[in-house]
């Protein structure tokens, strides 16, 4: 193709565009069509379609949009517009699944134009709806089957209705810093692979007590969790970062027993120690009281390595407290302690009108050997030499 080619078939579409600027397809399309000979493209083809929809000719607009499709497969307006010209005629389902692939390539709403904007939220809309729909056709299907197990725990199959609906989507592993592998994804861990926490919930009471008076008697202890350095990227930790409205006190910091603050409390100190923590230089445990300030909610976050587990016991709830891990979420009650995967994605809330505290420590991951845990350490370890070298 010459530069004239080139040349006229811009000057075409620019003509044709004003056209369309006043309301006048019939002429914009002969003008498209004239410069598509010359240099197909898929703006133009976009442009064309716009001509024909203007025109009531849906069906020819989309397959427009379609051959602009097989020139950029990701383009989002080519993808947005063909979707709602099928729900325009009716094609809703077609038009979800040409939805959601508009919504995967879409820019960043802000940089959008307003109409633009708005389209997108429709689209979204729309498949949220279809989303639903399907979720409810799919619990209707199944329900007589399902009332057969009643007596089973059904909650990863009622999972995975809603994943395979769309209503929600699965919540991978996501460590900072070890991955290991063949390790399954389970938000909270079974009781029963942990008899100890018996043992824990019983001390509850002690617990409680020793972290008031830590909190009453020495409050430059508690630290803020969250404690960026100048010029590190803070990214949703914007609103916490070095604020108290999440504070910690360490009973242990990466593996060190921090000896001032267990004499301060030394009966938690004893119940940790006679507990199963993840033990292992530089990196575990970490044990700490964390304080929640009211109203105050933690952004969806991800811990280091899926080697260890977080343990939580519950010390102060004075209202609805509530946490979610991946798509799982459960309110604290007191004299309950769960155990949960935090390299799966999870969030907290403070829904009350005073602070919330919580135990926290680590614990290995029960489905590791003795020997992959002492090979980890070794390993974590010897990283950690390499990187400290000059």
């Amino acid at each position: 193709m010459d530069v004239g080619d080139q040349s006229g078939a811009a000057s075409l579409v620019g003509r044709a565009r004003e056209a369309l600027g006043r309301r006048d397809p019939t002429g914009a399309l002969v003008l498209l069509r004239e410069a598509e000979v010359l240099e197909p493209s898929a703006e133009l083809l976009l442009d064309k379609a716009l001509a024909l929809r203007m025109l009531g000719e849906l069906p020819e607009a989309i397959e427009t949009l379609d051959a602009a499709l097989v020139l950029d497969p990701q383009n989002f307006l080519a993808l947005l517009s063909k979707g709602a010209l099928l729900e325009r005629l009716g094609r809703s389902r077609q038009s979800v699944v040409v939805y959601k692939a508009a919504i995967a390539v879409a820019p960043p709403v802000k940089g959008l134009a307003p109409g633009l904007a708005a389209a997108l939220e429709k689209a979204s809309n729309t498949v949220k709806a279809a989303s639903e729909a399907l979720v409810m056709h799919l619990e209707s299907t199944v329900a007589g089957l399902r009332a057969q197990f009643a007596g089973e725990d059904l909650a990863r199959f009622d999972e995975s209705l809603e994943i395979y609906a769309g209503r929600t989507h699965a919540f991978v592993q996501q460590p900072l810093l070890l991955h290991y592998p063949r390790l399954p994804a389970i938000p909270f861990f079974d009781r029963s692979l942990f008899p100890w926490l018996a043992d824990l919930e019983a001390a509850t009471p002690t617990i409680r007590e020793e972290m008031i008076a830590a909190r009453d008697r020495r409050l430059e202890g508690f630290v803020p969790y969250i404690a960026y350095p100048p010029g590190v990227p803070v990214n949703q930790w914007v609103e916490l970062n070095h604020s108290l409205k999440w504070s910690t006190f360490f009973l242990w910091l990466n593996g060190v027993r921090q000896d001032d603050a267990c004499a301060l409390c030394p009966n938690t100190a004893a119940v940790l120690a006679s507990l199963p923590m993840a033990h292992q230089p530089n990196y575990a445990p970490t044990a700490m009281f964390s304080v929640l300030d009211p109203r105050t909610r933690i952004p969806p976050h991800t811990g280091s390595t899926n080697t260890r587990l977080v343990v939580h016991l519950p010390l102060v709830l004075p209202g609805l407290a509530r946490f979610r891990v991946g798509n799982v979420s459960r309110p604290w009650r007191m004299g309950e302690a769960w155990v949960f995967d935090d390299t799966i994605e999870h969030e907290a809330w403070n829904d009350a009108d005073e602070s919330r505290a919580i135990l926290i420590f680590d614990v290995w991951n029960p489905l590791l050997s003795e020997a992959e845990k002492a090979l980890i350490s070794a390993m974590m370890t010897a990283r950690k030499a390499y990187e400290s070298e000059p």
